[in-house]
Parts: C-alpha cells; sequence; structure tokens
C-alpha cells in the first residue's frame, strides 16, 4: 500500500477533525448559534464586500456574545474581489472566511474547505435553509453556509393598474399577452412612448440573463448540473416539466421585441428598463429585492408596488431567479476548526438576521423567513425568497455574451430558437472546461 505523505496526513487529521466537531456542534453536544459562550477560542479573517462600517458593527456584536472569538473584516471592491481574492489565496495570504456570492461557486470550488455531510448532513442543511442555499451543496460536501437571498420580483406601477380598472398583476406569463395592448403606447409612426414589458432584447433590458435563465429554470432545466466535481452545461437537453419546451420559452421572450407580433412591445431604442420604469414609461419591471431602495429614490412621487414574478401556468412549482451569499471556509485556513466554529455561528446566530436587515434582503435561514414582517414590501420579497434559485455560472461576464448572442440570434433570423439554445449550451460547455 502507498504511504501517505506528511501533507496528505495532515490534510486527512484536519477533516477528521473537523467531521468529529461538526457532529458533536449539530447533534447539540456543543451548543452553536444559540450559546452565551463558544467552545473554541481563536481569530480569523474574513473579507466581504458590504461596507466595513455596517461589518464591524455586526462583528462588535458578535464578539460580546461570542468573547472567545475575534473577526477581522476587510473590505473588498466588488469590482475587483474575486481577482483580489484569487491572488491571495495562491500566494497564502487570503482570508479564513470569505463571502462567496452564488455566481462565485464554479471558479473558487477549489479554493474551499468543504464541510462534509458527516458533519453536516444534508437533510438539516435543507431544513435550516431555503431552496436558494443548495447551490452551495455540491458532491464533496457544503462549500459554503448561506446567509442572504436576493429574489428576483415583478415592480409594478400601481397607479396605471389602477387607471385601467386592473386589480392584480398577472401571475402566469400567459396573462401578459391580455396587458400589451392596454399599457403599450404607440404613436403615429408606430415609435413606441410607453411600453408594458421589457422583454426580447438584451442590451437595454437590466437582468435580461437572469430574466431569461429564470424562464429556463421555471421550465425544469437547470442551465447547469454539477456531478462528481464537474460541471456540465444541460440547456440542449430541454424541459422537464414544460411541454412547449426551451424553445417556445425563447420565442416567447424575443416575442417581445418583433414589431411584427401581437406581444410587440419594446425595442433598442428605448431607455434601460429600470430608467424607463422610473420615469413611468413602463408599467411592469423585472427587478431584484435589492433595488427597492434605489428606485424609489429616483422618482419619490412614483406610486408603485412589487409582485411576485409569473410563472408557467398549471406547473407544479414556483420559482424565481434569486442570487444568495454564503460564509465559505477558505481551504488555506490555518485554524480550520475555527474557521468553522465562526462560519456556524455567523450562519445560524444573531448575525444572519443583522446582516441581511442591514443590507435589505431576505435571509437565507428558513426560520427567519417565516417571521411575520410589517414592512409593506418584505411579505413579498420573504416569500419569493422561499422559492427562488440560481445557477452555476462559471463567469457572469462571459456568460453575459453567451445569453446576448442567443438572443440576438433568434431577433435577427440567424437561427432558429433551438439552434440558438444548442449553440449556447455549446459555448457554456467550453466555458465550463477552462
Amino acid at each position: 500500500m502507498k504511504k501517505l505523505g506528511n501533507f496528505q496526513i495532515i490534510v486527512l487529521i484536519v477533516f477528521v477533525a473537523l467531521a468529529v466537531f461538526g457532529v458533536l456542534v449539530f447533534a447539540g453536544i456543543i451548543p452553536i448559534g444559540n450559546s452565551d459562550k463558544a467552545v473554541v477560542t481563536g481569530n480569523v479573517v474574513l473579507w466581504g464586500t458590504a461596507k466595513a462600517d455596517m461589518m464591524n458593527n455586526l462583528i462588535d456584536n458578535f464578539v460580546q456574545a461570542n468573547p472567545t472569538l475575534g473577526i477581522k473584516y476587510v473590505q473588498k471592491d466588488r469590482a475587483t474581489f474575486g481577482q483580489d481574492l484569487l491572488e491571495a489565496l495562491a500566494t497564502n495570504t487570503g482570508p479564513d472566511l470569505f463571502i462567496l456570492p452564488d455566481d462565485m461557486i464554479v471558479n473558487f470550488r477549489n479554493k474551499i474547505m468543504p464541510i462534509p455531510y458527516a458533519s453536516y448532513p444534508q437533510a438539516t442543511f435543507q431544513t435550516n435553509f431555503a431552496g436558494a442555499g443548495e447551490i452551495y451543496l455540491n458532491s464533496t460536501g457544503i462549500l459554503a453556509l448561506p446567509l442572504t437571498i436576493d429574489p428576483m420580483v415583478m415592480y409594478y406601477n400601481r397607479s396605471q393598474l389602477d387607471s385601467e380598472n386592473i386589480v392584480t398583476p398577472p401571475l402566469y406569463w400567459n396573462d401578459l399577452e391580455n396587458l400589451v395592448g392596454v399599457f403599450t403606447k404607440k404613436d403615429q409612426n408606430r415609435k413606441i412612448t410607453k411600453s408594458a414589458f421589457a422583454l426580447g432584447q438584451y442590451s437595454n433590458i437590466n437582468h435580461a440573463k437572469d430574466i431569461l435563465s429564470m424562464m429556463f429554470m421555471q421550465s425544469g432545466n437547470p442551465i447547469v448540473k454539477e456531478s462528481n466535481g464537474s460541471f456540465v452545461p444541460v440547456l440542449s437537453q430541454g424541459s422537464t416539466v414544460y411541454q412547449g419546451g426551451l424553445d417556445s420559452m425563447l420565442k416567447f421572450y424575443t416575442a417581445f421585441a418583433d414589431p411584427l407580433g401581437s406581444l410587440y412591445s419594446w425595442n433598442k431604442s428605448l431607455p434601460s428598463s429600470r430608467d424607463a420604469f422610473s420615469r413611468e414609461e413602463l408599467t411592469f419591471y423585472f427587478g431584484f429585492a435589492s433595488e427597492l431602495p434605489d428606485l424609489a429614490s429616483r422618482n419619490p412621487n412614483q406610486n408603485f408596488y412589487v409582485a411576485p414574478v409569473p410563472q408557467i401556468k398549471n406547473s407544479n412549482f414556483k420559482l424565481t431567479f434569486g442570487h444568495t451569499q454564503a460564509v465559505a471556509i477558505s481551504a488555506s485556513t490555518k485554524d480550520p476548526t475555527v474557521a468553522f466554529t465562526v462560519a456556524g455561528l455567523l450562519a445560524t446566530g444573531n448575525f444572519s438576521k443583522q446582516f441581511s436587515d442591514n443590507l435589505l434582503l431576505a435571509p437565507a435561514r428558513r426560520d427567519l423567513l417565516n417571521t411575520k414582517q410589517t414592512d409593506s414590501y418584505l411579505p413579498i420579497f420573504y416569500s419569493s425568497a422561499l422559492f427562488a434559485r440560481s445557477w452555476l455560472d462559471p463567469s457572469s461576464t462571459d456568460t453575459d455574451g453567451i445569453f446576448q448572442r442567443m438572443i440576438e440570434n433568434v431577433l435577427s433570423n440567424n437561427l432558429s430558437a433551438e439552434a440558438a439554445i444548442n449553440d449556447a449550451s455549446s459555448k457554456l460547455g467550453f466555458l465550463l472546461i477552462k
């Protein structure tokens, strides 16, 4: 039998220690997250993009509740966070913990110390956290413990609906057709002056990739799958629950930019969808819960409200797109037991609620999502967070281009919807093996 090297022995000991400690923690023998005193003693460095002033206040509260633990927080620029983290980890100067957004999972999976399922059973994870957090589960274990969910919702101009005697916003995608003619206005040259929905194009629609991804996932396609550490695109496999298939979803999306079609309500000459909504030139806007403060400040006199995104009629599940953040343990941490303890406390203790509250995001914990909210918007944000999902995006910038080409190939009649999807799936496959 081949002998283990010193490094392999150390790694094995670390994982055994983590596993034993994790079993004790989550069996309740070591009371993590609901104890006034932490059992483990030590300090960690945490990286993230949230403002340092806010985080340091939350960390002060954390340390008061857990006086044997210390956290040094380092705020990083959102635009360079990934590159800064890669460079630091490569030179062994990285943090013990970092806040991992869902769209960085693929690139950082090998830089993370996963929590083995023997330490934290998958069933326990799924009981504790909403489904959006399952993006951090893979064949090796739990890559990170979820903190927040930012679900996509549908903002709408309430005054415009009231003026047309429309009581409720659309519940299903096929309801949109009846509203296009009501709210889309054109001048004598058929130039759009007001729009019902910003769909169909890419360049001037905020979150176009996320909207189309959401439609695909609502039809039962996860876009990318992980198996034994490998990632494969599954767009070409089509829909599992929607009879029309993914090509029908893509045709539906692009139909809103077809000037000869009945759904025509958007084109490239219009401002961004967010700007159009704030100018009250767009009735419905698909955006994230985190955009609420910005939307409110853009036009303080605008009478808008929020609703869940439309669903596929007669589907047996609900789904919206949502971005998540979670706390991950660096594979290069010098004290994995302390890092594991702090990560568990951050995700399951008071920090989780305070963090999500300060960012005006929905918490990832199911018990917090179950609390009654008095704010007029939070009930929709919290309920949408429960059925939010994302996908394993290998590179936001590169996949932006892939989705844009897919949409524009259909609009220009260069490719059929089915061929455009197959082309996108192929390009996504090349991206995943880089």
